[in-house]
């Protein structure tokens, strides 16, 4: 008896000790620290509001709300508001552009979110803002309808990894699908939308076995918008590219651009803490269950790896060499403690 109570106690004290080997806290309060500087640096600003960038605003949506009931907060924050209110600022009529497509994206898939009822059904009765509406309806008038992007959108290309290059159309296209789940089955169901989801899905399944593995892992967050054989696919693609500590290195998300004025790839072939995170978000969200032995090893790995100093996931750019500390060199950055603190969530730690 005392030998099993042992056990028990040594069970529950290893229980303890890795649920608190990362801080909530502490990943809430950098990713807050960054949308304060976000919201003053001047590359960001406009009259309606900052941008909302694939690396720091749409990563800092998607996981500040499940930080906050994490943390029981009872209202948003204000970068969240503020991100929001720039989405729904020209609503259905976001300006002619490079960002134009980004914006509309964001807008439907951000504001379809927020009309979200929660049920424990999955087609819980939902309704549909005002707001949703005129984005969802300029999402459908720039659909392309011809050319070999017919059923995507035009797409932000900087000649940045990883969500900002000429193949990046597809991870796109994937977050418009994200936003189409989050409807009301009978908008879903209307001949119109029927019509364009339909396009959607065949641009975002051709030549998908050509895609690198970022790109169709973003599929996954799409959830039911993809056939299960599919999901099974893309699944076992990315297992398999896992690393024996648990991780994924950039490298195998890729393979990406040439950028010779990226920062020295000292740790090339190492676990990355955004390769891994994003994917452990996507396996969540395509179906893997946290207890998946290779999913929790990804988890114990995220579990491990937040900087007890910073609150953060380090990550640095694959794209160029800026100066320490300054707002660019962090990008990488906040989309990896974003994706790592969904991932744990989500995972149950």
């Amino acid at each position: 008896m005392r030998k099993l109570l042992l056990l028990v106690t040594l069970l529950i004290a290893t229980t303890s000790t890795l649920s608190a080997d990362w801080s909530p806290e502490a990943a809430a309060r950098y990713l807050d620290g960054r949308q304060k500087e976000w919201f003053s640096w001047k590359p960001a600003m406009s009259a309606d509001g900052p941008c909302v960038s694939c690396h720091t605003g749409m990563t800092y949506l998607l996981a500040r709300p499940a930080l906050r009931r994490r943390l029981k907060e009872s209202q948003p924050t204000m970068y969240e508001v503020g991100l929001l209110d720039r989405l729904r600022s020209k609503v259905g009529e976001k300006p002619a552009g490079a960002l134009q497509g980004v914006e509309t994206i964001f807008s439907a898939m951000f504001l379809s979110r927020e009309d979200t009822l929660f049920s424990s059904r999955a087609d819980a009765v939902k309704t549909m803002s005002a707001h949703s509406q005129k984005a969802f309806d300029q999402l459908w008038a720039l659909q392309n309808s011809e050319g070999p992007s017919k059923g995507g959108w035009r797409w932000y290309a900087a000649n940045l990894d990883p969500w900002e290059n000429a193949e990046s159309g597809r991870f796109g296209a994937s977050l418009a699908a994200v936003a189409l789940t989050q409807t009301p089955k009978e908008y879903r169901e209307t001949a119109k939308v029927r019509e364009q989801a339909a396009a959607l899905n065949a641009y975002l399944m051709e030549s998908i076995d050509s895609r690198r593995l970022h790109d169709r892992l973003a599929l996954l967050l799409a959830g039911s918008f993809i056939p299960d054989s599919l999901r099974r696919s893309i699944t076992a693609d990315a297992l398999s590219a896992q690393q024996a500590d648990g991780g994924w290195t950039i490298e195998s998300l890729g393979p990406w651009m040439a950028h010779p004025d990226a920062p020295p790839s000292g740790n090339a072939g190492s676990s990355h803490a955004y390769a891994t995170a994003f994917t452990a978000v996507a396996l969540l969200r395509g179906g893997v269950r946290a207890s998946n032995p290779k999913l929790a090893k990804a988890i114990a790995w995220l579990q491990s790896h937040q900087d007890p100093a910073t609150g953060a996931w380090s990550a640095m750019s694959m794209n160029k060499r800026y100066p320490d500390g300054s707002m660019e060199s962090r990008f990488m950055q906040d989309a990896a403690t974003a994706f790592a603190s969904l991932a744990l969530i989500e995972a149950g730690r």
